[in-house]
């Protein structure tokens, strides 16, 4: 599969990558990976502003679940960073996102749960570099230069 990497000094580049995302309004899953502190939520907050969220953007990290309606648009923000058992998404219904019409889920941490999820659409690997620099390699989708 096509990967491509971006080198992300600052969060306006993080927000550019992002609005570069929101504008082929993906639907499906996309997977964020990386330590803490990588990225992966900072990521989430410009992306969904891309796409046209006012309000705040909470971590999911207790809930495991924020959800959002956007332009019509059913957006799961979710975390599993804190998830025990796969099984439990299971037991929370998490799947029936996947099954509503135009819907995307957003996942951090979905290493906790391979066995169980879907594979994802769009997986963005999140790797801090020594510099405080970031690097977002990008799976499964195809952008211009961001």
């Amino acid at each position: 599969m096509n990967q491509k990497q971006f080198i992300l000094t600052s969060e306006s580049d993080t927000a550019t990558l992002a609005q570069k995302i929101a504008e082929l309004n993906p639907v499906g899953s996309i997977w964020l990976s990386g330590d803490l502190g990588a990225g992966k939520t900072t990521f989430t907050r410009y992306f969904l502003r891309a796409l046209g969220h006012t309000g705040a953007v909470k971590s999911p990290t207790f809930t495991l679940v924020e959800p959002y309606l956007i332009n019509n648009k059913p957006i799961y923000h979710s975390d599993l960073y804190r998830l025990n058992d796969p099984e439990e998404l299971e037991l929370m219904g998490f799947f029936e996102y996947f099954d509503e019409p135009n819907s995307l889920v957003i996942i951090e941490w979905a290493s906790r749960a391979t066995s169980i999820l879907p594979k994802p659409d769009i997986l963005i690997e999140f790797k801090k570099l020594d510099n405080d620099d970031r690097m977002a390699v990008l799976t499964g989708i195809e952008l211009a230069h961001a």
